[in-house]
């Protein structure tokens, strides 16, 4: 029987950053979460324990607090091709590197004076994200966010689904949707004004969500997806994954009280998971941009 290695990577994970920019009185922080991953000629570190080839995990986090003092961070989508190309270009024995960064946002606490210059409230909503994957020359950007929780308190129905035995669902023409979005999407090409780019793709999305009038969770996520492709041809796909936030009218019958859509459970579990990817047609094949991104079909 033949054994080998298989496809692997190695590398530090959750490297913690906070970079504060002193430039003037005004500060602020960058606050990000890096993944530092090489692939390429590690089979002996792996079949032998020869680490000859191998890039130190110490030395890759170190790299990253290096590079946010020399170059700063700026959009986490540029600081992660930085550090993929430095690793690629600098070691023969590396062929592609994989490079994954959460950002995690403050704003200045708001005094009587105005905003303060060095004092910060993190703030709540999504958290961004970004997947750099190169390999060789090629490069592949996949960006999004995480935990952005939504809701509307109408404009949303469910109804003409299959009854069965089992089926203890009531049909609704009102209802609250609400969700917590998680989407990533993929970039064509990586020279791109990063930060207005997620800031359009973000707004873009709550608008959808907002104005669309739900028929179910589905549809809503298909236009959101669809509105962005529609706006940024510099983006091939958009992949959601979105659970469907029960809301349970309360049953105020027993205390002789009525409920008009006003009184509701909010369930944690179970839930709805409702994933789909929306992509134009013409859009460039992803390589291997998704590789070892979870969560996503």
């Amino acid at each position: 029987m033949a054994i080998r290695l298989g496809d692997n990577q190695y590398g530090k994970a959750e490297v913690r950053l906070v970079r504060i920019n002193r430039d003037s009185d005004v500060h602020t922080i960058k606050d990000v979460n890096v993944t530092s991953q090489l692939r390429g000629d590690f089979e002996a570190v792996h079949t032998e324990g020869d680490n000859g080839n191998c890039v130190a995990t110490d030395t890759q986090k170190n790299t990253v607090y290096a590079f946010a003092r020399r170059y700063g961070v700026g959009a986490i989508e540029d600081f992660a091709l930085r550090l993929a190309r430095y690793h690629v270009d600098t070691f023969d024995q590396v062929h592609g590197a994989r490079q994954e960064i959460e950002e995690y946002s403050w704003n200045r606490i708001d005094t009587a004076a105005g905003p303060h210059d060095h004092s910060f409230v993190r703030r709540g909503g999504e958290t961004r994200t970004t997947v750099v994957t190169k390999d060789g020359d090629r490069e592949w950007v996949v960006s999004g966010f995480e935990g952005l929780t939504v809701l509307k308190s109408t404009g949303s129905e469910f109804h003409g689904y299959p009854k069965t035995e089992y089926t203890t669902l009531k049909e609704t023409t009102d209802r609250i949707l609400a969700t917590d979005v998680k989407a990533r999407w993929r970039y064509i090409g990586t020279d791109l004004d990063w930060d207005k780019t997620y800031a359009s793709i973000t707004s873009i999305m709550l608008e959808a969500f907002a104005e669309t009038h739900s028929l179910a969770l589905q549809q809503t996520l298909y236009r959101m997806g669809e509105a962005v492709l529609e706006a940024h041809p510099e983006v091939a796909e958009v992949r959601f994954s979105m659970p469907n936030n029960h809301h349970f009218l309360v049953d105020l019958s027993p205390f002789d009280l009525d409920n008009p859509n006003e009184v509701f459970f909010a369930a944690d579990r179970p839930y709805g998971k409702i994933e789909a990817t929306v992509l134009r047609d013409d859009a460039p094949e992803p390589g291997r941009a998704w590789e070892t991104v979870p969560g996503f079909i």
